[in-house]
């Protein structure tokens, strides 16, 4: 990969970083003695400087020594796949193979997320109104729009963002099941969402 060279926003940015920070001093480096017969590595005293800091850092108050747990979410397809069964299984079952024929079809594609939302909502709320069960959202797999910044791009925008969508109000009180697509109804760049029986 070739290594990008520094923008004139990017050195002004440093420039500005460098202004508004300040050395620091031999004092705020001294190590404090470590004595092996009073102090265990978890309690060995940081360096002055350093306490503060590593305690903010860590977001932990100040003399705790534990490590945080990481905590890093799944895939959205790992977490729609690890989801439970709420509607019947031998209905799921057909669904995942393709087997359920939708009774709508929404298409997101090339839509903003300002746009897209309403137009979800919109549908969702209609579909369940007019008393469909089984509805197809398309999403599209998403472009791959990175382009080497410092700040990363996520991959597929509306692919993670409409399952979170169907888990707020007011959607979340007539969806029944989310489930990826089958491949025949576009497998990774739609949803299957299986609506609640309308009363």
């Amino acid at each position: 990969m070739k290594r990008r060279g520094l923008t004139p926003e990017d050195r002004e940015l440093w420039d500005r970083v460098r202004a508004n920070t300040q050395p620091m001093t031999r004092s705020n480096l001294e190590v404090q003695r470590f004595d092996p017969d009073i102090d265990t590595p978890e309690t060995a005293p940081a360096p002055r400087g350093l306490r503060k800091a590593k305690s903010v850092i860590l977001g932990r108050p100040t003399g705790t020594t534990r490590a945080p747990a990481h905590n890093l979410a799944p895939a959205i397809h790992d977490q729609i796949r690890q989801a439970p069964v709420q509607m019947d299984q031998k209905s799921f079952t057909k669904l995942k193979r393709g087997k359920l024929r939708p009774e709508g079809k929404l298409d997101l594609h090339g839509m903003t997320l300002d746009r897209a939302h309403p137009a979800l909502t919109g549908f969702v709320m209609s579909a369940h109104a007019s008393g469909k069960r089984l509805i197809l959202v398309v999403t599209g797999k998403g472009k791959q729009r990175d382009e080497g910044g410092p700040i990363p791009v996520r991959h597929g925008v509306l692919r993670h963002q409409v399952p979170q969508w169907l888990q707020m109000q007011p959607m979340k009180s007539v969806v029944l099941q989310v489930a990826q697509a089958h491949i025949s109804h576009g497998g990774g760049g739609a949803y299957y969402v299986y609506l609640r029986r309308h009363r």
